[in-house]
């Protein structure tokens, strides 16, 4: 049966390259006593807004991300929800045939609106069955992640998509740079940023969550937005790599040091060891 009471529900829909479920409980240590109203300007797998949800937390807030395909599967599963299921219905397609037929498929259609349920359905395919869920796109703004030769794969759990659908009916969805979506946020609200991280060495430099990128002038222009939220008062906490850049630019703010393990690797032996950072200003 669906449960549609909401709060306590929710868990995440997708996996996600930099998402936050190992260092949650980390994050949640640390939040403000009391907030108003919350954004989250780098949604990703929205893992800290269901944390925040399911315990009571969110009445109204706002997410965003550059990546307009992550975006129009939330606006999908918020707006459209029934379409969608309809639509998934047609596709349970996980060999390597079909998969790149489907790649080439959403390939077509990527960023055309007029396809945004079918968007939407692949989109959830192909994090369920590409190679370490990971998306990745090329400069011509083309999904490009080979087949991952899952078996077992869970594709539709009804009730947390329906769920999921409930959490969102008070968030507002924006395909927005992180300077514009925190324009409007008051003392007392609650912002959590979650950028591309910085990265540890020249080897480490991964750009392709969007095909532009997020570069060490991204980060500076991202420190001087989380400083003036700072100056107006409101809760801002924001977590990144830990290295001597990061140390350096936030040095003025509390700075907690984090172990952490990365999943989304090509070699397991690389998912271990290291460090994050989580920055507040209260």
């Amino acid at each position: 049966m669906i449960n549609i009471n909401g709060y306590g529900s929710v868990k995440p829909l997708l996996k996600w390259a930099g998402g936050k479920r190992q260092i949650i409980n980390e994050l949640y240590k640390r939040i403000p006593e009391k907030f108003n109203y919350y954004y989250e300007p780098f949604a990703g797998g929205a893992s800290f807004l269901i944390h925040l949800y399911n315990n009571n937390l969110i009445k109204y807030g706002a997410i965003s991300d550059l990546n307009g395909e992550l975006i129009n599967f939330y606006n999908v599963i918020k707006y459209n929800l029934n379409e969608f299921l309809e639509e998934e219905k047609k596709d349970n397609l996980p060999n390597n045939i079909e998969y790149y037929n489907l790649r080439d498929e959403y390939n077509d259609i990527i960023g055309d609106n007029n396809y945004k349920i079918r968007r939407a359905v692949l989109f959830l395919y192909f994090n369920k069955h590409a190679y370490n869920g990971l998306w990745r796109v090329n400069s011509n703004n083309k999904f490009n992640v080979p087949f991952g030769k899952y078996k077992n794969v869970n594709m539709f759990d009804y009730n947390n998509i329906y769920n999921f659908s409930i959490m969102l009916k008070n968030i507002n969805i924006f395909n927005s740079d992180f300077e514009t979506v925190v324009k409007e946020a008051k003392e007392n609200d609650f912002v959590y940023f979650d950028p591309p991280y910085q990265p540890l060495n020249k080897t480490s430099y991964f750009t392709g969550y969007t095909k532009n990128g997020f570069d060490y002038d991204e980060q500076k222009r991202l420190f001087k937005v989380f400083k003036g939220l700072a100056d107006k008062n409101v809760n801002v906490m924001l977590s990144n790599s830990y290295n001597e850049k990061m140390l350096e630019l936030y040095n003025e703010f509390n700075i907690n040091i984090v172990n952490v393990n990365r999943f989304i690797n090509s070699d397991a032996s690389k998912r271990t060891g290291l460090k994050e950072i989580i920055v507040t200003n209260y």
